[in-house]
């Protein structure tokens, strides 16, 4: 295509576009007039006129081509970069299109971009990059590209290189490689899918470890006299107050990866050795699962969906700390939420924001409990209420009495099994008659790493392993090994043991008695109850994990 047919081309598109942005009321009929004049004049693209005769700014133009093109937008200045991505596109070809990129995933490399309808670049980025399938571009103003361009392209944002770069600078010039070190140790943390971050104060050193698949891991080390300017930018960015060390305080950080809405839970405790930070990350997306994939059997997948399908009752999701349960609890919300119900909760504190969902942060209010917050929200006219956690005798009487007037109600417990909740509700000093008959189920459940399948090894299970697992033949175990996929660790992954407990007629009849929990187990087992143990038999011999990390969680040793 000549110069000629590609200005004629781009006058055509430019005159469609200031026909719609009239339309939309963005410009006048006049404007839109001396607009096109000015761009058949010069050859300068159409928004690019606009701008510079002052008749939009570049952000509302920004707004309005997301409205017109029905691509997305996304805030440049709010959003962390994979240093990574530089393999992928250089900065000339950066330069070259006006656009940089935000993630690359699964063959879908995502872009920030002025000029979304330049469809030439997004197939020149598909067939130049190697394993990219398909190229989402998402708008943003070109002077923010421009910025973001000189700053990811202009500086080394390893974490290693970031280390170098300040111990080799000077005091005065310090901020700027701790700001990028503090952004590629978020990015660095997300994408091995931690879920904290620990930046440990000792003596004269700092150290860095991430929790990844529920064990501690250390990335590196820094010297003492760093760590207060990474201090301070973590504080900065999380708004809590820089001039408090001496007393504990909480702040929270959002930002985007790609297109991907990262919330962190900032939390700074003062230490001997001075304030010990840790960091909770939130990623939504990789949080928010269907209850089909949270590893769950189907068999208790059916059975959970048949519990949700009862109009009344409290559903509980007992474990320790960790072991997944405001997953799974956003699992079942998830999955029964729809335009029809009215779906309130009260949490400590709202992890992940729900759509049709009326979320309360308990932190966030001055005076009041869960117990008051569930008879604040009788009063709104609920079909269904999450209460984050029943800890005291009122609350749980509170989330009974809600049950029993015709609500589903969704909560934890801390207890080691299912059965277990029966008895800790009688310890809450709730009656058996209470409790019979407005319980609709309960899960327990742990987490447990899962065996990398690139690299774990067979060995034969000994005498006392296969009295164990409850096996009188001769087996084979599977056992970690390590491998650059699983960054030498040999488990990859997590996936939940759980065992559930269905109320019917008969079982409430039972809880009515005072009757041993062994009663009580034998009664659910005849209808088809598995134990965790059970379960977790079952996962070892799959090959799903290994012997020694399911015992670090749960005890073999109960049904023998």
């Amino acid at each position: 295509m000549n110069r000629s047919q590609a200005l004629k081309k781009n006058t055509v598109f430019s005159q469609e576009l200031a026909t719609c942005f009239v339309e939309r009321g963005i410009i006048s009929a006049g404007q839109m007039s001396v607009v096109l004049q000015e761009q058949s004049l010069n050859g300068t693209p159409f928004e690019e006129s606009l701008i510079n005769l002052g008749f939009i700014s570049e952000s509302a133009l920004t707004e309005a081509l997301s409205n017109i093109s029905g691509y997305e937008s996304v805030d440049l200045k709010s959003t962390l970069f994979d240093p990574n991505l530089k393999q992928s596109i250089s900065k000339t070809l950066a330069e070259k299109y006006t656009l940089i990129p935000l993630s690359l995933e699964n063959g879908l490399l995502k872009i920030a971009i002025a000029d979304v309808y330049n469809f030439t670049v997004f197939d020149e980025l598909c067939y130049t990059i190697p394993g990219v399938n398909e190229v989402i571009p998402f708008i943003a103003p070109e002077s923010e590209i421009l910025q973001a361009i000189d700053v990811f392209y202009g500086h080394d944002l390893s974490i290693p290189a970031l280390i170098r770069e300040i111990e080799t600078s000077s005091l005065h010039a310090q901020m700027n490689p701790t700001i990028r070190l503090v952004n590629s140790i978020l990015i660095d943390a997300i994408k091995l899918n931690a879920s904290d971050i620990h930046f440990e104060p000792e003596g004269s050193f700092m150290r860095l470890r991430y929790r990844i698949d529920g064990i501690l891991s250390q990335i590196c080390t820094l010297h003492s006299s760093y760590w207060p300017a990474l201090c301070v930018r973590i504080k900065v960015m999380s708004e809590m107050n820089i001039a408090e060390s001496r007393r504990p305080q909480n702040g929270r950080i959002t930002f985007y990866i790609g297109s991907r809405e990262i919330d962190l839970r900032v939390a700074s405790h003062p230490t001997i050795h001075g304030e010990n930070v840790v960091i909770r990350i939130l990623d939504k997306s990789r949080s928010l699962i269907a209850i089909d994939k949270l590893g769950y059997s189907k068999k208790m997948i059916s059975q959970i969906k048949k519990t949700l399908e009862r109009p009344e009752g409290l559903f509980i999701i007992t474990g320790p700390t960790g072991s997944g349960k405001t997953t799974s609890l956003y699992s079942l919300l998830n999955y029964i939420s729809s335009p029809t119900l009215n779906i309130m909760t009260l949490e400590e504190p709202v992890e992940y924001k729900l759509p049709l969902i009326r979320q309360t942060d308990i932190k966030d209010q001055v005076s009041i409990s869960f117990a008051d917050g569930v008879r604040s929200i009788l009063r709104q006219d609920p079909d269904i209420i999450l209460v984050g956690e029943i800890r005291d005798q009122e609350t749980a009487q509170m989330a009974l009495r809600a049950s029993m007037t015709g609500h589903q109600v969704f909560a934890t417990l801390h207890t080691n099994d299912a059965l277990g909740a029966i008895p800790r509700l009688f310890e809450l000093g709730l009656s058996r008659t209470v409790v019979s008959g407005n319980i609709l189920g309960i899960i327990a459940q742990r987490l447990i790493r899962k065996l990398c399948s690139n690299c774990k090894q067979p060995k034969q299970a000994s005498p006392y392993e296969s009295i164990l697992l409850k096996s009188k033949k001769p087996f084979k175990l599977y056992e970690p090994k390590g491998c650059p996929m699983c960054r030498g660790m040999g488990y990859q992954g997590r996936l939940a043991i759980a065992e559930m407990i269905v109320f019917d007629t008969e079982l409430n009849e039972t809880v009515l008695e005072s009757v041993p929990k062994a009663k009580i187990k034998s009664l659910c087992e005849k209808k088809g109850f598995v134990s965790m143990q059970r379960e977790a038999r079952m996962r070892i011999i799959n090959g799903d994990s290994s012997l020694q990390e399911v015992t670090r969680v749960i005890d073999l040793h109960e049904e023998l």
